[in-house]
């Protein structure tokens, strides 16, 4: 007699058989007044901030993680997992995150709902088109592209050089092929021919202002704010320049309003906004972080990648401009991803390794000590898997009791909240307590300062270099008194330096900036290193290729 072992369902497929509350049942659950409640469907709303009253006060939880692997790490599972096991305690707790782009989602790494009876529903909608804020922001990047353009070719009132244009179109795809384009060819009628390019919506500099912006007055302010390019005296000319800067807040003001959604178990979600954390600062929406903090006790949140990168561009910018301080930070890390950074090749993880996961888990100290550098403790969410032997396990155990760093197992992939319980526990333990939150450099420090103390205390390098092209453009942001912003590092995710292939925790390194690009309406300085591209390209086997729509209407392949 043969038996078979039956096999597990997808992440949509589990979504797909999930029992979705309406919304508006989530919402009076949440305590949202029906009038702040815009249905987009029966699952989905947008909530009218204008209608949410009280102070933003709950306390806030930041879910990271190990530098990235192909093993993976299942930090938006974690979070959602977390919301869900804290919502099981009875606590008032709401869970923010961001919206997936469609790059990623067609291209290698799928969608970002979670995993599993983890996840934020509905899954599919929230992976596509969700509610039009994405096509919100490219529209108004692109509009603003359009203005450019015509006010060259109506007479070139402001004496915009053509040649240093850096304001770029964009599209929410990975199509290298338009990294670099000519437009206005084909005679007078069609323009004034220039060089442009587009990057990824996600890089655009109107996602980190709509994630970052507190009001549509803010917002507007903002946009005034982006350098579009230069004049031929070398003059930074601006959006407000061009007196536009109404227009494109018209474009976005309806996705100024965070999306409501639920989590398989019911747990309120609100998901807003979604920069890129290797090339932008990688963080849901101020706007639906403040909301969720006034309705709830505890907001669970995510940032992009690891600590090296979400993390420490929400501590060190999007903390500093909602002006709170988070309460606890989880770090998500499994044995798998601890092996690979010990050298094991992924298709050997399935073996037992326990002096390469000894060696990897060097790298999941460089980021308990970066949290710790913030002045927070840090709560380690090791995310199991079946995998996973007794000898592994406790090796990161005793690791973790040496260092007095607190771990829990979770199983939110497979359990749900139930899965997550341990790790509740001590968060709440943890965000009971006092800590000594810190930025970690002023605002007035030099650029070159800022610089050396992100690469020395959060990635663990020897310092910095810059190339010539960096200085020259350093020496324009010093001689406009832009160096007071803060610093958007844009590097690779895959190592703490900004070579990808340095995995584990390296040493003695030094980043080179190849770039600094100014983001005035943003209120950043984007730091470009290694080879890091703002419009990424699609892999050999992406995985739209393995996407269909069934005859009822429902998705196939999306993860």
């Amino acid at each position: 007699m043969t038996t078979t072992t039956k096999k597990p369902l997808s992440d949509i497929e589990i979504a797909n058989k999930a029992t979705m509350k309406p919304i508006l049942e989530i919402a009076e659950n949440a305590q949202i007044p029906l009038d702040a409640v815009e249905q987009y469907g029966r699952f989905k709303a947008k909530i009218d901030t204008s209608k949410i009253s009280g102070e933003a006060t709950a306390k806030v939880v930041l879910v990271t993680a190990i530098s990235p692997t192909p093993a993976g790490e299942g930090k938006s599972t974690v979070t959602i997992g977390l919301a869900d096991a804290l919502h099981q305690l009875d606590k008032r707790v709401m869970v923010a995150l961001r919206e997936p782009s469609l790059g990623p989602v067609m291209g290698v790494k799928g969608g970002a709902t979670g995993g599993g009876y983890a996840q934020v529903l509905p899954m599919e909608q929230i992976n596509l088109h969700f509610n039009g804020d994405f096509h919100a922001i490219t529209t108004a990047n692109n509009a603003l592209s359009a203005l450019i353009d015509n006010h060259i070719h109506q007479g070139n009132a402001l004496n915009i050089d053509p040649r240093r244009i850096v304001w770029k179109r964009v599209l929410d795809l990975n199509d290298r092929a338009l990294r670099h384009v000519t437009v206005g060819l084909g005679g007078p009628m069609q323009g004034v021919p220039r060089e442009d390019g587009f990057d990824i919506t996600v890089a655009s500099e109107i996602m980190a202002i709509f994630c970052l912006a507190t009001s549509l007055k803010d917002l507007k302010q903002r946009l005034a704010r982006i350098v579009i390019g230069y004049t031929y005296d070398r003059n930074p000319v601006t959006v407000g320049d061009l007196q536009v800067e109404g227009a494109l807040a018209l474009i976005l003001k309806e996705a100024m309003n965070p999306n409501l959604v639920q989590t398989i178990e019911g747990t309120p979600a609100l998901i807003h906004g979604g920069p890129f954390a290797n090339i932008a600062h990688g963080c849901n929406s101020i706007t639906a972080t403040q909301t969720a903090r006034k309705l709830a006790d505890i907001v669970v949140t995510e940032a992009g990648f690891g600590s090296d990168l979400g993390a420490e561009k929400f501590l060190n910018i999007k903390a500093r401009e909602a002006g709170f301080k988070p309460s606890a930070v989880v770090i998500v890390a499994t044995i798998r991803a601890l092996k690979m950074h010990g050298g094991v090749a992924k298709a050997n993880l399935v073996e037992e390794n326990v002096d390469a996961l000894k060696q990897g888990i060097a790298n999941l100290a460089q980021h308990v000590a970066n949290v710790r550098n913030f002045g927070l403790e840090p709560v380690i969410a090791l995310n199991r898997f079946i995998t996973d032997s007794e000898q592994e396990l406790k090796a990161v155990l005793q690791w973790a009791a040496a260092n007095e760093v607190r771990i829990a197992r979770t199983n939110v992939w497979e359990e749900g909240g139930k899965g997550g319980i341990e790790l509740a526990e001590k968060v709440l333990e943890v965000i009971e307590q006092p800590n000594t939150f810190h930025h970690l450099y002023d605002l007035q420090e030099t650029v070159e300062q800022k610089l050396t103390k992100i690469v020395q205390q959060v990635y663990g390098g020897a310092g910095v270099q810059l190339t010539d092209a960096a200085k020259k453009q350093l020496a324009v942001i010093e001689k406009n008194g832009w160096d007071t912003l803060p610093i958007c590092m844009a590097k690779t995710q895959y190592s703490l330096s900004d070579q990808p292939s340095l995995v584990g925790r390296p040493t003695d390194f030094v980043v080179t900036i190849r770039e600094i690009l100014p983001k005035l309406g943003a209120g950043f300085l984007v730091c470009l290193t290694g080879d890091i591209m703002t419009m990424p390209g699609l892999p050999k086997q992406p995985a739209a290729l393995n996407m269909d729509v069934a005859e009822d209407g429902s998705a196939l392949g999306l993860f």
